[in-house]
C-alpha cells in the first residue's frame, strides 16, 4: 500500500519491524525481536523514521500451598501493564518511552535515545536497563520463568545516565558502558539523592559466531563489573513469589563505597537453552555507631527445553511452527524449565545486629516451569516455586510452596 504524494505512512506486519538495527553489546535489538514484533508499525518512505506501538498486559495468579504463616496472600493480580513507543527519528537517533500503569501507579520503565555513530558505537541517554545482569537484560516479555532470578535482586534495575554500547569483531565482541546515578542493589528510581555516580561496564564474548546477523544462537560469555559510592537506604530480599524474607534492621544504612562483579554464561542450540549467572555485591553497613562490610551474593542456573521441537533463541520467546488454531488442530509450542538459585547475606549481618532479627540469611529456591506458546504474542507460564530458608534468630521459616500462573499478552 503505496500513497501518490511525497511521503507515506505503511501499515506493516512484523517481519518489517525485525529489519531494525540490532543493539549487539547486549545480545537485544532496540526493537522488538522476531516473532514478538508488533503487528503496527508506522514508517515513512526512506524508512528513516520509524514508531512501533506495543503492549505487555501480564495477568498472574498466586497460591501458597501449605499455610506457611510467612507466606503470601493467594491472589489474582496485574503484574504489568505497559504501554511501550519505539522506533527512530532521522535514521541514526533511535529511542524507546516504557510506562507501566499496573496497581494504578504511573511508572516510567524506560526513556532514551540513542545517537547511533555506527553498529560499533552508540551512545545513550536517558533512564535503561543497568547494562549488568544478564536476567534483568531481558525484556518482560520475554522471560523463561514468571518472575526474575534472585540475582536480579542484588544487580542493579534501572539506571539514569549516559551510556555508550556497541559490538567489534563481527559481533563476536559486545561492549556496554554507563556512568548512572546510581542505585541500591535491586533497585531503580528516577531522583539522585546524592551527588555520587555509578560506573558499570560489561563485555560480551560469542567465541563461535560466524554469521553476525543472527546471533541469538550458540555460546555467550558475558562478564559485568560495577562501583560507585552510594550511601543512604539499605535494600530488602524477596522470593520470585514475592514475599519478602530478608530486610534490614530500620536504622541501619548504606555506608560509601560499593562493588557489583558479575560472571555470566549462556547457551542455546536447537531446543535446548541455557544460562546461569553469579552476582556479588559488597559494601559498608552501619548501625549504632559499627560499621563494617557486608557482602549480598546470589547464583542461579536453568535450562530449558523445547517439547515441540522449535529452536530456543537467547532471551527471546519461543516461535510456535503453526499459531494456536484448534479447527487446523494447531496448538503452539511446549516448553519445560527448571532453575536452582540461592541468595546469600554475610553472616556479619545477623551477628552485628544489622539485619532484622525475623530475616533469613539465606535461601534456596527451586523453579519448576511449563511454558505453552500459543502465537507470538500470547503465552502461558506455570511455575512451581519450593524456597528453603536459613533459621532467623527470631522465631522459624519452614520450607515454602508456591504456584505461580501467568497470562501474557503483548506486542
Amino acid at each position: 500500500m503505496r500513497s501518490t504524494g511525497p511521503a507515506w505512512i505503511q501499515l506493516v506486519g512484523a517481519a518489517l519491524a525485525v529489519a531494525a538495527w540490532t543493539s549487539a553489546a547486549s545480545g537485544q535489538s532496540s526493537a522488538p525481536p522476531a516473532g514478538t514484533a508488533p503487528p503496527f508499525v508506522i514508517q515513512s518512505d526512506d524508512g528513516d523514521n520509524r514508531i512501533q506501538l506495543g503492549t505487555v498486559v501480564q495477568v498472574d495468579g498466586r497460591f501458597f500451598p501449605g499455610g506457611a504463616p510467612q507466606s503470601g496472600v493467594d491472589t489474582f493480580l496485574v503484574r504489568r501493564l505497559r504501554g511501550q513507543v519505539e522506533g527512530q527519528v532521522a535514521r541514526y537517533f533511535p529511542f524507546l518511552l516504557n510506562v507501566d500503569f499496573a496497581g494504578g501507579v504511573v511508572n516510567v520503565r524506560d526513556a532514551w535515545f540513542e545517537t547511533r555513530f555506527s553498529q560499533k558505537l552508540h551512545v545513550r541517554m536517558g533512564k535503561f536497563r543497568a547494562p549488568f545482569s544478564y536476567d534483568r537484560l531481558t525484556r518482560a516479555a520475554n522471560l523463561l520463568f514468571v518472575e526474575r532470578g534472585l540475582t536480579t535482586t542484588v544487580a542493579a534495575d534501572r539506571e539514569t545516565g549516559v551510556q555508550v554500547l556497541g559490538d567489534v569483531l563481527g559481533g563476536r565482541l559486545g561492549y556496554e558502558g554507563a556512568l548512572t546515578n546510581g542505585v541500591i542493589d535491586g533497585g531503580s528510581t528516577d531522583v539522585d539523592g546524592n551527588s555520587g555516580k555509578d560506573l558499570t561496564g560489561r563485555v560480551l564474548v560469542r567465541p563461535w559466531l560466524t554469521d553476525s546477523a543472527h546471533p541469538l544462537h550458540g555460546l555467550g560469555i558475558p562478564l559485568a563489573a560495577n562501583t560507585g559510592t552510594q550511601p543512604g537506604p539499605l535494600p530488602f530480599f524477596q522470593l520470585p513469589g514475592r514475599q519478602l524474607y530478608f530486610t534490614y534492621a530500620a536504622d541501619s544504612l548504606g555506608e560509601g563505597y560499593r562493588t557489583r562483579w558479575s560472571p555470566q554464561g549462556f547457551y542455546y542450540r536447537g531446543p535446548f537453552g541455557g544460562y546461569a549467572e553469579y552476582v556479588h555485591s559488597d559494601g559498608d553497613v552501619s548501625r549504632a555507631g559499627v560499621r563494617d562490610a557486608v557482602t549480598h551474593e546470589a547464583w542461579q542456573a536453568a535450562a530449558s527445553w523445547v517439547l515441540t521441537g522449535e529452536p530456543a533463541i537467547e532471551q527471546r520467546n519461543v516461535r510456535p511452527r503453526a499459531n494456536f488454531d484448534p479447527p487446523s488442530h494447531h496448538y503452539g509450542a511446549l516448553q519445560v524449565a527448571a532453575r536452582y538459585q540461592k541468595l546469600t547475606v554475610s553472616a556479619n549481618a545477623v551477628s552485628l545486629g544489622f539485619a532484622s532479627p525475623t530475616a533469613s540469611r539465606h535461601v534456596n529456591v527451586l523453579t519448576l516451569g511449563l511454558n505453552w506458546y500459543l502465537n507470538p504474542f500470547v503465552k502461558w507460564n506455570l511455575n512451581y516455586e519450593h524456597s528453603m530458608f536459613a533459621t532467623p534468630l527470631v522465631g522459624s521459616r519452614p520450607n515454602e510452596h508456591a504456584i505461580l500462573l501467568r497470562a501474557h499478552f503483548g506486542f
